[in-house]
């Protein structure tokens, strides 16, 4: 998403100068133009040099830092401050004879311009003389061409540099027969991840990724399937999604981080931040988008918002057929809550309803619906926004770049949710609902999006939570100001004092939306999984170190022993030195549990050869016995 400031209350949000304004048409430029005879103008002669030259001066400084489109050939155009998006006219159907258009843009100073082409499709006659577009290094007459293009189906993979922060594109059609024109998006060098409008989420391969969105990627003629968090078909333009999503602006482009995931049988259909989703069926993937999580709901519908802290301009009350009575209040606007919505008593443009979430909240979002009740076919279909720290002085929110107070689309019908997206998000503690079209009667029910702000440096500021007002009050009190026309009316009705010890502090709670990542976790090791993997084979070691220096020691007890002559025991000594020792030994087969007879060197030396091998039979056949037994 990039970094941006959010906007906050009480302050103007920032305005950057960026207009893309169609200039006079130019068809006298081309080679199957007609001339046209010179306009009657008995005043041009007497028109004062002065005044010409002062507005040209006025004309000039407009221009600077913005990005201008000239011509009668220009199809759908966004010119943002570090990102766009350009097309023929037409598109994507076949551009019409004899058009030109030339979009000139600008930078910041020290930038450069990176051009990519999300298609390009225009007829190739007598080698782009008729039919062409053309890219230059710089606006106006010292700027130097780049580049000229043309042909069917041209393959443009690889994006084109500006040398400035200046470059201009011209597009040029003569007499021709087929040719969708073209798409094409720019951006800032240093958006290397840069894609087009057109591209989806089919167009790469890869289980996560990030990428650039352009500014004006709201395409009349494209759709998208799904919505969130359920996900979007894999065939939708995903930077369309994201503006649906609110994840990225139209107007200013941004970041976007996709996840890929497992498709599902059906899309559903919803309308957000002027996008409406179709229905789509079953897809091999579907992507959804990762999010900062401040996505969460404040309180209207959970009821952490208190009834006090909702207000409104005026109540619809009346008295029905049974003479029971009805009083549509402010706090029975709370989405996806039973009974009637807020109705307000006077169907004009000053009214409102007022949420004071007792402190600073970052705002990013707005869900609204209609009345919910069949019977009562109500809705507001365009509102402002307004927001506020005190309560007293408001600001209209705008979006960057934008002269204009934003207008929100709001319900088609009386039941169905529509959310709008902050982008940047309101940083206030009070929000204001100014209805401007609607359906019958101002009626609405409402939920507002976003997490808590904690500013860096300092501590929340709590704050204690307004009185509630009488309901005769809210019976139509509020008086229409003269305002001049074309301006939003300004609401200054201000707080009522409230005691610190009326009421009590509100808890703050937030519904947190869990952010969709991928699911394939690595599975981490746990501290006693590692050390016993240390442990064990050291324990090891030093219990076979123990045994092998154990039994070293006895050998080698016994060899000296026996160096010195005094191993040689008598026979029944070392028969039953041996059935003792053989307990704790394997058991073996049979024939080896009776250890051989030994003599000592001193003894065979004193008998002669014939001795010897008598006494060898003779000790072989007491074995032969002592292994068979007596009989």
């Amino acid at each position: 998403m990039g970094s941006r400031a959010a906007v906050r209350a009480g302050r103007s949000p920032p305005r950057l100068r960026v207009r893309a304004a169609a200039a006079a048409p130019a068809r006298a430029a081309l080679p199957f133009s007609r001339p046209r005879p010179p306009r009657p103008n008995s005043s041009s002669s007497s028109f004062p040099m002065p005044l010409f030259l002062l507005l040209l001066l006025i004309l000039l400084l407009l221009l600077e830092d913005t990005g201008a489109q000239q011509g009668d050939g220009c199809g759908h155009t966004v010119l943002g401050p570090e990102s766009g998006t350009l097309m023929s006219i037409n598109y994507p159907q076949t551009y019409p004879n004899s058009t030109v258009c030339e979009w000139e843009i600008r930078v910041k100073m020290g930038e450069r311009v990176r051009i990519k082409f999300g298609d390009f499709d225009i007829e190739d006659s007598d080698s782009c003389h008729f039919n062409y577009l053309r890219i230059y290094n710089g606006i106006g007459v010292s700027r130097t061409e780049i580049g000229k293009y043309c042909g069917l189906g041209l393959q443009m993979n690889h994006s084109i540099e500006s040398k400035s922060n200046e470059i201009t594109v011209l597009f040029m059609s003569g007499i021709h027969v087929s040719g969708r024109g073209f798409l094409a998006s720019y951006s800032v060098i240093d958006k290397q991840d840069l894609i087009t409008c057109l591209d989806t989420a089919s167009s790469f391969l890869e289980p996560e990724f990030s990428k650039y969105c352009p500014a004006g990627c709201l395409l009349p003629f494209a759709e998208i399937s799904g919505t969130i968090p359920h996900g979007y078909r894999d065939s939708s333009p995903l930077c369309m999604a994201g503006v649906h999503a609110g994840v990225v602006s139209n107007i200013l482009g941004g970041q976007i981080s996709v996840v890929i995931s497992k498709g599902i049988p059906y899309y559903e259909s919803s309308l957000a931040n002027n996008v409406t989703s179709v229905v789509g069926h079953l897809s091999t993937s579907l992507f959804t988008f990762k999010t900062s999580g401040c996505y969460g709901t404040l309180g209207m519908e959970s009821g952490v918002i208190a009834d006090a802290q909702i207000t409104a301009s005026s109540v619809l009350e009346w008295t029905d057929h049974t003479g029971q009575e009805n009083s549509w209040k402010p706090e029975k606007a709370r989405l996806k809550q039973p009974g009637p919505p807020w109705a307000a008593f006077a169907a004009d443009e000053y009214q409102w309803l007022q949420i004071d979430l007792n402190k600073e909240k970052k705002i990013t979002g707005i869900v609204t619906t209609g009345s919910t009740m069949v019977e009562h076919n109500y809705y507001v279909s365009a509102y402002r926004i307004l927001y506020s720290d005190d309560g007293q002085r408001w600001t209209v929110y705008r979006e960057p770049g934008v002269e204009q107070d934003k207008i929100f689309q709001g319900n088609k019908d009386y039941h169905q949710d529509v959310r709008n997206n902050f982008l940047p998000p309101i940083i206030a503690r009070f929000i204001r609902v100014n209805p401007t079209q609607w359906q019958q009667k101002i009626a609405m029910k409402m939920e507002l999006l976003g997490c808590q702000f904690i500013p860096k440096g300092r501590p929340p500021k709590l704050t204690q939570t307004p009185p509630p007002r009488n309901s005769n009050d809210l019976r139509n009190t509020t008086t229409p100001p003269k305002i001049a026309k074309g301006r939003a009316p300004k609401f200054t009705q201000p707080l009522q004092p409230r005691s610190s010890n009326e009421f009590p502090a509100q808890t703050e709670q937030t519904t947190a939306t869990p952010d969709i990542r991928n699911t394939t976790v690595t599975p981490n090791v746990t501290k006693d999984v590692a050390l016993a993997a240390v442990l064990v084979p050291v324990l090891v070691m030093v219990l076979s170190t123990l045994i092998l220096t154990v039994v070293c020691a006895w050998h080698w007890r016994s060899r000296k022993k026996k160096t010195e002559g005094t191993y040689d025991l008598p026979y029944w000594d070392r028969a039953g030195w041996w059935k003792g020792m053989k307990q704790f030994l394997p058991a073996k087969s049979v024939e080896h549990e009776e250890t051989p007879v030994r003599y000592s060197s001193s003894e065979v030396n004193h008998l002669s050869p014939r001795e010897v091998t008598t006494v060898l039979q003779t000790d072989s056949a007491v074995l032969v016995e002592k292994s068979i037994g007596p009989c």
